[in-house]
Formats: structure tokens, sequence, C-alpha cells
């Protein structure tokens, strides 16, 4: 049917055929009322592209029509539908009009009143429903059409507007629009961990026909599984964030939404979208059949799909999925703290797990202290199983606490940045020897930028009312190494881990007034327009050190 006015002349046509073959009695308001409504249906309807996807936009209640027709002179062409629904259920059937056997698409000349047809031209009724469905999945319907047929699809959403996709194809010879699935398209948990889930499923043969442009794809979430790739995406776009197409052309660089983070490593591409509901991972790792994946939460139920993407043409097929909760998280191990002695704990900012360390008190007076050597660290303190202290460090910490004897402490750390974090710790009666120095009110290294020459700087800090021996350490750094240097700075590491050229100076000194506890060093022989980096160390009656904060001096380029 090359003519284009045939399109509008054909449904006409049969429905012209459909309407006088039910009787040969003059037309009753029924039939005409029948009459009519076919030929709205029609005329409101769109014709239905073959071999391409057709996305239809529905809204509530109100129903959407497709039509479509085959070429003349094929008596019988095998074609197919596939509908994908991308949110909620939905209602669709496939009508089928057929003309009757021998009927010439006109009334028979006789009586203009009545419009008789012969008897020779009576024929039952040529409107039937061949197929229809109700739900959320993806449903094909394989059939064989003849060229006098008309195709009529209607779709139908009562839940709320949706959208879905639609292909139809006469051409079942030449390969798919969709990649296959396999006969057993059933993901399987083969492994789960306190963090991790291991899924495998059986290979899609369009993988082994078109290695270069199919790539498997996963969704991971924990709110339930999604029938189609496209209904995953809607979902995730409801939750208030953009997506890319799909998940197969977000290999592409593409601007993410301030909730989502891209993360690529050994050629996967992994893509965390943060909701209200929780996670929604999506990864694509190519054609591996066997995925990992890491980072879950334990005790925690998470729902599994994978996607046959085909990358040419942009179209999914989802293979069934599945769910599995990973392995409640084991009780933490605790490390008992004996009194006065001194624990280095070292605190995995990527596993962001507490560190439990207990304490079971001789005395009714606690004395804890905490020294914080690197990150950011949080302490949670509990006096048998009752939160007595909850807070950041910063620096060194001393918290006393009041109690009974024999009560038992728990105190748990936890790193609050994704670097490693460290911390010492001691508890002690609160009569015993204190193991640091007493410290002025303020850590800070101060520099005099008027007193700065090009071979010379000089620095100032506070003292205390003890007696106390400070050593000062100079080194040389360039400017782009500053940030790197103050920030992995190790505050609990001693002058034993520096060289022995960055040695300056050690003094003692004391203030029995505070506000003249205050001391300067001018430090010489530096070179001009050169950063150097100065610490300064407090050794207190037990010979642990406390590190100042430290300071970056650049001296003059010109004098």
């Amino acid at each position: 049917l090359k003519m284009s006015w045939f399109w509008l002349y054909l449904p006409l046509h049969l429905l012209m055929a459909t309407s006088l073959c039910h009787s040969t009695k003059p037309a009753t308001t029924s039939s005409q009322q029948s009459f009519k409504t076919n030929l709205f249906n029609f005329y409101h309807s769109l014709i239905l592209a073959d071999g391409k996807e057709t996305t239809v936009h529905l809204l509530k209640d109100i129903p959407k029509r497709y039509y479509f027709v085959l070429e003349e002179g094929r008596v019988l062409t095998p074609f197919s539908i596939t509908v994908t629904p991308c949110d909620v259920p939905i209602e669709w059937r496939i009508l089928v009009y057929k003309s009757p056997p021998g009927f010439p698409g006109k009334a028979t000349p006789g009586d203009h009143d009545t419009q008789e047809v012969s008897k020779s031209q009576k024929a039952p009724s040529t409107v039937s429903t061949i197929f229809n469905y109700k739900g959320n999945s993806v449903e094909t319907y394989m059939g064989m059409s003849s060229h006098s047929a008309v195709y009529l699809l209607e779709f139908l959403s009562t839940e709320r507007d949706t959208h879905i996709t639609v292909y139809l194809t006469t051409d079942t010879t030449s390969g798919h629009l969709y990649p296959e699935l396999p006969m057993d398209p059933r993901i399987d948990v083969i492994g789960t961990g306190h963090t991790t889930v291991t899924l495998t499923w059986k290979h899609s043969p369009s993988v082994l026909q078109h290695r270069e442009s199919i790539q498997y794809c996963l969704l991971v979430n924990e709110k339930h599984n999604y029938k189609s790739l496209c209904a995953a995406e809607t979902a995730i776009r409801s939750s208030g964030m953009k997506l890319p197409p799909t998940l197969a052309l977000s290999l592409s660089p593409y601007l993410l939404e301030p909730q989502q983070v891209m993360i690529l490593s050994n050629s996967e591409l992994s893509i965390i979208n943060k909701v209200s509901s929780g996670e929604v991972r999506q990864v694509c790792m190519g054609t591996k059949n066997t995925y990992t994946v890491p980072n879950l939460s334990p005790s925690t139920q998470y729902y599994f799909d994978v996607f046959i993407v085909n990358l040419l043409t942009n179209a999914s097929a989802a293979y069934t999925g599945t769910f599995a909760r990973t392995l409640e998280e084991p009780e933490p191990k605790v490390t008992e703290l004996k009194d006065g002695k001194v624990i280095h704990v070292v605190l995995d900012g990527k596993k962001q797990k507490f560190y439990s360390l207990q304490y079971q008190a001789r005395h009714k007076k606690i004395h804890f202290t905490f020294q914080l050597c690197r990150g950011q660290i949080r302490v949670h303190i509990t006096r048998n199983g009752k939160t007595v202290a909850s807070e950041n460090l910063s620096g060194l910490r001393y918290l006393s606490l009041k109690g009974k004897l024999l009560d038992t402490y728990l105190v748990q750390l936890r790193s609050t940045e994704e670097s490693n974090s460290s911390v010492k710790v001691q508890a002690s009666p609160h009569f015993h020897k204190p193991l640091f120095p007493l410290l002025p009110e303020s850590l800070k290294i101060k520099s005099f930028s008027k007193l700065r020459t090009c071979r010379s700087v000089t620095i100032a800090w506070l003292g205390t009312q003890e007696e106390s021996k400070y050593c000062v350490y100079r080194k040389r750094i360039e400017e782009d190494q500053i940030w790197g240097e103050l920030q992995s700075a190790d505050r609990c590491s001693g002058p034993e881990s520096r060289h022995r050229s960055e040695k300056v100076l050690c003094k003692y000194f004391y203030d029995l007034n505070l506000q003249r506890a205050v001391t300067t060093e001018t430090i010489k022989g530096l070179e001009a327009g050169t950063f150097y980096l100065f610490d300064v160390y407090l050794f207190g009656p037990s010979g642990i050190p406390v590190r100042y904060h430290s300071k970056v001096v650049k001296t003059r380029k010109k004098c």
C-alpha cells in the first residue's frame, strides 16, 4: 500500500464492511452507534511505525489507540508486538478488523432507504479481540496477519499518567531490536558477605553474536525489583533526580546531579544515586556475567536486576531479578584498657567501623585521655550500657568521669572521614600520674612578619606554669607540598621521626604568670625566598611529647 490516501480509506472501508455485514435489515440506532464508535476509534488513532520503538504517553483513564496495516500483496505475514510499561500497570489489547471474503467494499445497489446487502454477502462479525493484558510486565504478542486486516492497539492507564514503549516488527528473519535472553534468565546468588554479594547469570545469545555492541548493566536498590530498564529509570527520576537516557549510554560523560556519584574503575562504570529510599546503584560491566557488588551495608536486603543492553539500538531486555540479604555485622572485637597503659588505635575511614575498648573501674573516679594523631574521630563512651560522653575529638582531650567500683566502661571510636585516622587512648584512676604534660591554652605557633628577613624568621609559642622542655624543628619544603604536609602530619609522632639535620634547638622555660608564659625564638641560617615548616614539641614528666600545630613561613625574597 504505497499511496498515502489509502491509510485513511482502508479503516473506513473495513468499518463499513463490518457494520453492513452484521445484518440485512435496515440500520438501527444501535448499529449506527457502533459504526460511529468504530469510526471514532480509527479517526482518533495513530499509525504505528513498523521496525521502530515508539514511546507512548498515557493520561490517566484516557485510552490511546494505534493501528497498522501490512503491505498489500502479502497474504500472510508474521509480526510481533512488544509492549514495555515504564511505571504503573497498564491495560492493553489488540483488536483485528477483517473484511469478509469477497466483500467488494461498497453496498449492493438497491433500495437507497434500506441499503440492504445481498444474502450472498452475509458474514459473521469481523471485529475480534485477539489479545488483552493487564500488568506491568514486558509482554510480546506474535501472530500472522492477512493483508486485508487492520489491527488496532488500545492502551489504558487507570492509576496515573505514565508512559510505555511499543515495538512492532514484521521482519522476523534479520534479527531483533531487543537483545535475546538465555533460556534460563534467572540471576543466581553464589555468595554473600557482610558487605558484598556475588551474582552470576547465563550469557545472552546476543553477547556471543555481537560482543562489541552488547553489554550487561546491573541495578542495585533496597526497594524492589524492576521488570524493565525504563521502569527502573522512571522510578529513580520520580525520586527527584535526572538520569541519562539509559545505563548503556551513560558511559559517555554527562552532568551528574548533586545526589549522584560516578565511579569508573577497571572498565566498569558505577553510578550511585542518593534517594530517599536508600542508594540506587547502576553498574555496567561489559560482557562479564559474574559480578561481586561491593560496599553494601551489613544485615540489609538488596534487590538485583540485570539488563542486557544493545548499545547501537539503545534497546534492552531484563533478566529475572533476584534479592539477597547481607550477613549481620559480627560483634566488634573489644580490646581491654589497662590502668595507665597507652593504646594507639588506627581507624579505617572507608569501612566506617567502630573500634571498641573496654575498661573496668577499680576506683570511683576515672580519667580518660585522648590524643588525636591524624584525621577526625568521634568517641562514644558508655558506662554499664548507658551513654556518658559522645563528641568529636580535637587535639588533646581529657575526660574525667565519676561512677562506682567495678563499673564497666565501653569506649567506641570511629573515623568521621574517608581517610584513615589515628588516636592514642589512656584510662587511669583520677589520681594517677598524668601521661601528658600540662598544656598551654593554645598549641598554635605564631610568626612575626615584620621580623622576617631573607635569612631568618622569628616564631613564638605559649608555655605553662610547669617547667617543661621544648624542642624546635624546621624543614624546607616547596610551595606545592604545603597542603600535603599539613594534612598528613602525625600529631602523635615525636622528634624520633625527624631527621637529625632538622633539629634547631631545645630549651626549658616556664612562668607562674600565664600571661607572661610565652617564649620566642629567632631561627637563622635560612635561604631567601624559601618556605620552611616549623614544629615545636613539648615534653612532660613522662617523656611523651605533644606536638604543636605546624607552621609554614616563607623568608623574604629581597632584603
